[in-house]
C-alpha cells in the first residue's frame, strides 16, 4: 500500500507540473513552446491610433485587423493573444521570438530586419491607399514645391525617401494622426503621407470636417499590402492563406463594413466608396 501510495504522490506531481506547464506559460518563454501546448498564439500588434485599420482602446486591440484574425481563429481552432507594443518595441520582440505573430507587415517594411531573420509572409489581409494629402486650397501641389512632409512616428513615408534624404524635404513626426491631421489643416506642413482611409475617418470622426483635406493628384501615393508574418510559425501562415482563399465575399463585406479600402474620387478628394 505504501509503495502504491507513494506512486500516486509522485504522478499526482507530475500531472500537477504539466497542467501547469500548459495553463500558466512565462511571459518570457519562446513563443513557439508556448504554442505547442495550447495551440494559443501570440500576436504583436502596434499600439498605434490607426482606425478603422486597428486601434487600442483601454487595452484591447480593435478595428478590422482584430475582426479578420479572429474569425480565421474562430474558423481554424486557435486562440489569439494580442499583444499591442510600440513599432520598435514589436520588431525587439519579434527577433526574440515573444510572439507567434505580427500583424501588419509587409516585405518591403525594415529591410534590414528582413535581410537577418527568415520571415515568413501572408498573403494580403487588406490594401491600403498611402497618399499625399493636402488643404483643398493646394490641390494641384507639386512635389518640388513641398518643403515639409508630416508623417507618424514609425511610419515611413517610402515614396518620399529619395527627396527627405537628399534634404529637399523635412519630414516632420508627430505622436499620432489627429495631430498629423491638425498641422497640415492648420499650414504647418506642406502634405502628409497617411492611409486615406485613417484620414477620412479622422476627418469624419474626430473633427468633424469632412473634405477639407484631398490627395494631391501631383504627389505621390501608393497601394499598400498589409500581411500576416511569423518567423517561429510558418504553418500558421499556411493555414491563413489557405482561409483566406475560401473567405473571399466575408473577408469583402469586412472590408466595407470598416471602410478600410476606400480610395481617391475624380476630382481628387478623399474617396467615401470602398
Amino acid at each position: 500500500m505504501a509503495r502504491r501510495a507513494g506512486v500516486a504522490v509522485v504522478c499526482a506531481g507530475i500531472l500537477t507540473m504539466l497542467v501547469g506547464r500548459v495553463g500558466f506559460a512565462s511571459a518570457e518563454e519562446p513563443a513557439d513552446t508556448r504554442s505547442s501546448y495550447t495551440e494559443v498564439l501570440v500576436v504583436g500588434v502596434e499600439s498605434v491610433a490607426y482606425r478603422p485599420l486597428y486601434t487600442v482602446e483601454a487595452g484591447t486591440y480593435e478595428g478590422y485587423a482584430r475582426a479578420l484574425l479572429d474569425a480565421f481563429a474562430a474558423d481554424t481552432g486557435l486562440t489569439l493573444d494580442y499583444r499591442p507594443m510600440p513599432v520598435t518595441r514589436l520588431y525587439a520582440s519579434f527577433a526574440a521570438g515573444r510572439i507567434d505573430l505580427k500583424f501588419p507587415d509587409n516585405p518591403a517594411w525594415n529591410r534590414p530586419f528582413r535581410d537577418q531573420h527568415a520571415v515568413v509572409y501572408s498573403v494580403p489581409a487588406v490594401a491600403v491607399l498611402d497618399a499625399s494629402v493636402v488643404r483643398a486650397d493646394r490641390a494641384d501641389l507639386t512635389p518640388e514645391a513641398v518643403r515639409t512632409l508630416g508623417t507618424v512616428v514609425g511610419f515611413s513615408p517610402w515614396p518620399w525617401a529619395e527627396r527627405i534624404t537628399m534634404g529637399s524635404v523635412t519630414l516632420v513626426e508627430n505622436a499620432d494622426f489627429v495631430s498629423l491631421v491638425r498641422q497640415v489643416l492648420a499650414g504647418r506642413v506642406d502634405a502628409a503621407y497617411a492611409s486615406i482611409a485613417v484620414v477620412n475617418r479622422v476627418l469624419d470622426v474626430d473633427l468633424k470636417q469632412p473634405g477639407a483635406l484631398v490627395a494631391a493628384p501631383h504627389l505621390p501615393q501608393d497601394s499598400v499590402e498589409y500581411r500576416l508574418s511569423t518567423i517561429a510559425r510558418p504553418d500558421i501562415i499556411g493555414r491563413f492563406d489557405a482561409w483566406m482563399e475560401t473567405q473571399d465575399a466575408r473577408v469583402r463585406a469586412l472590408k466595407a463594413d470598416y471602410g478600410v479600402e476606400r480610395g481617391v474620387n475624380r476630382d481628387g478628394s478623399l474617396g467615401r466608396g470602398p
